[in-house]
């Protein structure tokens, strides 16, 4: 377990935005993301949908059925919540 899961606790969305960090200069598949967390595919549909609402991680269509996923490293609270990410597992 690593530091934000000791605080937050392991949960899907947990799971979802740590696999986004670790690729966070990388664009994603939701079976991508699923087969790396080993969550379902509709638990990845279900856990990212508010971090795209809340403008953490963008969403950009790949033709009519495929969308990609990557983190939004302009946006404000992302850039908090990588420098809290990075600090936290610094104390472990």
């Amino acid at each position: 377990m690593d530091a934000l899961e000791d605080i937050f606790g392991k949960t899907a969305q947990m799971t979802v935005l740590k696999n986004l960090i670790e690729h966070k200069d990388e664009s994603t598949y939701l079976s991508g993301i699923a087969e790396e967390t080993g969550l379902s595919h509709s638990s990845v549909a279900r856990v990212i949908t508010p971090l795209i609402k809340s403008d953490i991680v963008i969403e950009k269509p790949l033709g009519k059925q495929i969308r990609t996923f990557r983190l939004n490293l302009d946006d404000e609270k992302t850039k908090l919540i990588l420098d809290f990410y990075y600090k936290i597992n610094k104390m472990q």
